[in-house]
């Protein structure tokens, strides 16, 4: 079984990254080369995508984070997990959970994301 705990940490912290070249190096490592990434406001396929979305996200909420909101659920090779984003030390703005899928080496192949609480 994969260490979904790290896998999760991992996956957070590049939605978090705001540097671009740091980003993308992180991406490169935790998924798969045509990872396919689906939620109620987007779809996109690859890595350069979802480089591209989470670049979006930044925009679209400066200086916010995402944090887990809960322990990992996981087995065989999925996880889900519930996340928040918000102002560092402030209330969740977005709550949401994903389901992620990884491959033999450990690296996300999947993710199946769902939006619990949104902005109006």
């Amino acid at each position: 079984m994969n260490d979904f705990e790290t896998v999760v940490k991992r996956y957070l912290a590049l939605w978090n990254e705001t540097d671009a070249r740091a980003r993308r190096a992180a991406i490169d490592e935790v998924f798969a080369d045509g990872v396919r990434y689906v939620d109620p406001m987007a779809e996109v396929t690859g890595r350069a995508e979802l480089d591209g979305l989470i670049a979006a996200v930044h925009a679209q909420f400066p200086g916010m984070v995402f944090t887990a909101a809960g322990p990992v659920d996981a087995h065989h090779d999925q996880a889900r997990f519930t996340w928040r984003l918000g102002q560092p030390g402030g209330e969740a703005l977005v709550v949401g959970f994903d389901v992620a899928e990884l491959d033999a080496d450990g690296r996300i192949t999947r993710v199946l994301g769902f939006l619990d609480r949104v902005p109006a």
